[in-house]
């Protein structure tokens, strides 16, 4: 799950035609990054979702990190200023017999634990990142 930081005061300060710059430029990097088997899909607001396919959860962290570091070097030209694009990311896997709403739902909590430590960094659930 990604989480757009301070979308919010983009699109109060600069417009919504720069909210919609910064939510296209979020999704060309995740499309650019991803592998053609994996899914990233605006999930509501200035979040997504990013389903990845037949990955061992040894390496979901790295993944995400990698995501977040590229968006993070992603600058948006608006009325002449440069809008710095960072994410909260929050990273599960769907566990074997596990209903995929439990896992959205872990992945969500995750994400908040990003945002309330400062935004702009990953938390993977330990399971997976060992």
């Amino acid at each position: 799950m990604i989480d757009i930081d301070h979308f919010k005061e983009v699109n109060d300060q600069y417009g919504h035609d720069a909210g919609d710059a910064v939510l296209k430029t979020v999704s060309r990097t995740l499309a650019l990054t991803l592998r053609h088997a994996d899914i990233a899909a605006r999930w509501g607001g200035e979040e997504f979702m990013v389903l990845l396919a037949d990955l061992d959860p040894a390496v979901l962290s790295g993944i995400a990190e990698r995501c977040r570091k590229l968006i993070g070097a992603s600058v948006v030209k608006v009325m002449g200023s440069s809008v710095h694009v960072t994410v909260s990311i929050g990273a599960t896997a769907i566990r074997d017999g596990e209903n995929p709403l439990a896992a959205i739902k872990r992945a969500d909590e995750l994400l908040y634990r990003s945002k309330s430590q400062g935004r702009n960094q990953t938390t993977a659930d330990p399971i997976e990142s060992k």
